[in-house]
């Protein structure tokens, strides 16, 4: 089977690791792996001959082994109902019911082709459109009573599918009055001068003349009418293709998370080259159920610029310009994408919910993403009263140009920052792989290698059961002072490598929040058109497939799969109310343990109690390290309260405290005792801007100081610079 690329990030983005047809995982040598379906008969179907290649691809590939049988249906249709109706908001149980009698048919509907769940799928939601579109309407024509003591429940999870169309009446009667209530506030706070604009501060009011609260509320019900009739226009005439998406992924879902069908429309985008340039807004988005969550942003994007785009943000709406944005909640990320994607110099308005529920506009204007901010990028920090000079390496994530063996790849420039501290005299280092999503394998094995003598880095099997050690063999050590290695729940596949190898060296001390992604499977993309007979070669394109075919373990046999890595010191992190990493996915990859391998340990004095003790002392005392406390223990209340009054007086009374809260919170002190130095050597007025805003994200971040404090402790223990002797790995 003929490999595309190898996958090691967090997102479903730009592919990261290119092998070449029979690398490892691959099938080209057995040509009864897929069934080629070289029958002579005519009578079949594209749906009967792609349905045919993925079953063999999965079952025969898959690093679990798995097969498509009626257990692994019922799986697949629960996840098929969750992407039909996620939101429980259009069809009853009697439907549900109806739909059940496909329950276990998904494996014989994928090798006949008769996808005859679609159909009737679409046959019971057109209906329940229809009746429920019908009631919005006439229901929105008049004002409602927004005194009356009633409440939503906001998550679906909480709640079931209801039994009777009066049930189904009364959730949207209370569905459209708090989306009425949502516009409402915001339209009284931005009159009143309350709404932010995307640099946080409070945007002037469109209109001088105020609107009196009548005609808020009549404006109101009108722009939520026009959202929802294109949501039921669109829905009604949704496209082949995303019905298809819809099945086929239910089951490649239950395979793992990171397995997918990509329809041809989105191996496009797996096709793009790795030159760092893209015409857009520069965030990675995923389709979460009924929404369109950001995956990460990618540095020096037109996102990162704003600095109001996060992970895990939900973008509710996406409209151009000065046009009525059009609500993409719904929509298959597909078509979000094509919205919110433009030319370089056009305006796209972003209204995004945070996780805390502040819901905001954010404008941001296209670009071409700057490549540079993508980089390793370094500097020197001084923290007084300390003497000691600490480096600091950001590696936003491990890049490499596979179409040109001389282009820029992450590990030549991580080793040109590490020789310009030495240059500089630094005497220990913090390598910062906080939100690295992963990227090139061979760069993991490589930048580990940079700190030790030589030896395993990571162990590779594959779904034979073969394990393959990857190993540094260049004995030169770049850098031998003491290391902290910072890591976060964004922190994934290729950026957990290089934790775990260094951890389990003990070449450095991994500091962060209680675990990272958990992310320790690789990807292959199989082009599915390489196996269409000759007689079916009408039906493509068929699109292409990304499946999970080998995990990763520690050298020490532990696998970096759904558990992470475990930081030696454990520092409060902004993003622990937030349930990301792989042990929060349904039908991840278990952790699992093979045969540790033998290593030379590196031979430290370093006292890893009295570093934790000390830590934790200060932490304690942090006025900064308490105010992130605060704010995550308020997120996570936030999170938890899903319920949401629909009066009037409740609605505007959470609103407020949601702004004051949210104000308070991203007040960070800046931390003028920390000195960064700028070692770019340039002078012009963009470089000097990006540098002072670098520097001033690193004075603000309470773990960076940390960090330095804690590399400080590591240089007053004298650690040695030699290995020490040869000892296998501990479970």
């Amino acid at each position: 089977m003929k490999f595309h690329v190898l996958f090691l990030g967090l997102a479903i983005s730009a592919p990261t690791v290119f092998a070449q047809p029979g690398a490892p995982g691959a099938a080209s040598d057995n040509p009864s792996v897929l069934g080629s379906l070289m029958s002579t008969k005519p009578r079949y179907t594209r749906e009967m001959v792609l349905g045919n290649i993925l079953k063999g691809a999965l079952e025969n590939m898959h690093l679990s082994n798995k097969e498509i049988n009626d257990a692994l249906s019922r799986d697949a249709f629960k996840i098929y109902l969750e992407r039909l109706d996620y939101g429980k908001q259009f069809l009853l149980q009697s439907d549900v019911k109806e739909l059940e009698t496909f329950m276990t048919s998904f494996d014989d509907m994928l090798v006949s082709g008769d996808l005859k769940i679609l159909d009737k799928s679409s046959e019971l939601l057109n209906k329940r459109i229809g009746q429920i579109e019908g009631h919005v309407e006439q229901l929105l024509k008049k004002p409602l009573d927004y005194t009356k003591k009633e409440s939503i429940e906001t998550d679906p999870k909480k709640r079931a599918f209801l039994k009777t169309e009066n049930d189904l009446f009364a959730h949207w009667e209370r569905l459209m009055k708090y989306e009425i209530l949502n516009r409402i506030v915001d339209m009284e706070e931005e009159q009143n001068g309350l709404a932010l604009d995307a640099k946080g501060k409070k945007k002037k009011p469109k209109n001088e003349k105020k609107l009196s609260g009548t005609e808020i509320e009549k404006e109101a019900r009108s722009k939520v009418w026009k959202s929802w009739k294109k949501i039921f226009s669109r829905l009604v005439n949704e496209k082949k293709s995303d019905k298809l998406d819809k099945f086929y992924n239910a089951i490649t879902k239950v395979f793992d998370p990171h397995t997918n069908y990509l329809v041809p429309e989105d191996k496009e985008d797996f096709d793009i080259d790795m030159s760092g340039k893209l015409e857009g807004i520069g965030a990675i988005l995923r389709e979460e159920n009924s929404y369109i969550k950001v995956e990460r942003i990618v540095p020096g994007s037109a996102s990162w610029k704003t600095k109001e785009i996060e992970a895990e943000d939900i973008i509710l709406k996406v409209g151009q310009g000065k046009d009525e944005p059009i609500d993409v909640v719904d929509m298959s990320l597909r078509d979000a994408v094509k919205l919110i994607r433009g030319k370089k110099g056009t305006t796209v308005r972003l209204t995004i919910k945070k996780p805390n529920g502040l819901v905001k506009v954010v404008p941001i204007e296209r670009d071409v993403v700057e490549i540079e901010e993508s980089y390793v990028k370094g500097t020197v920090l001084e923290l007084s009263p300390l003497k000691t000079k600490v480096g600091y390496i950001n590696v936003p994530k491990f890049y490499r140009d596979f179409n040109d063996r001389n282009g820029r790849n992450v590990t030549d420039d991580t080793r040109k920052e590490i020789q310009r501290l030495n240059k500089e005299g630094v005497d220990g280092l913090i390598l910062d792989l906080r939100n690295n999503g992963g990227g090139a394998l061979e760069d993991a094995r490589m930048i580990s290698g940079l700190f030790i003598e030589k030896g395993p880095i990571v162990q590779v099997k594959a779904h034979t059961g073969a394990v393959d050690v990857l190993t540094d063999t260049d004995s030169t050590v770049d850098f031998s002072k003491p290391t902290v290695v910072l890591i976060n729940r964004f922190s994934a596949s290729a950026s957990e490598i290089v934790a775990a190898a260094l951890q389990d060296y003990g070449r450095a001390v991994v500091v962060g929040g209680e675990f990272s992604h958990g992310k320790g499977t690789v990807q292959a993309v199989v082009d599915l058109d390489a196996y269409v007979s000759p007689m079916a070669k009408s039906y493509s394109p068929l699109g292409a497939l990304k499946i999970t075919i080998q995990k990763f373990y520690r050298i020490n046999g532990s696998s970096t799969q759904y558990r992470g890595v475990t930081p030696d010191i454990i520092l409060p992190d902004q993003f622990s109310h937030l349930e990301t990493g792989e042990q929060f996915l349904d039908h991840s990859i278990p952790w699992g343990e093979v045969k540790p391998v033998k290593f030379k340990k590196w031979d430290n004095d370093w006292n890893m109690k009295a570093l934790k003790a000390n830590s934790k002392t200060r932490v304690e005392k942090s006025e900064k390290f308490q105010h992130l406390m605060e704010s995550i223990d308020w997120y996570k209340k936030q999170k938890e309260q899903t319920g949401r009054s629909l009066t009037m007086a409740d609605f505007e009374k959470e609103r407020k405290e949601i702004r004051e809260k949210t104000d308070i919170f991203k007040k960070e002190q800046i931390n003028d005792k920390l000195v960064v130095k700028d070692l770019s050597g340039k002078n012009d007025k963009a470089s000097k801007e990006k540098f002072q805003d670098f520097s001033e994200t690193l004075k603000k971040d309470a773990v960076i100081e940390e960090s330095v404090m804690i590399v400080n402790d590591l240089v007053k223990m004298s650690p040695k610079k030699h290995l020490g002797s040869t000892e296998k790995g501990k479970k």
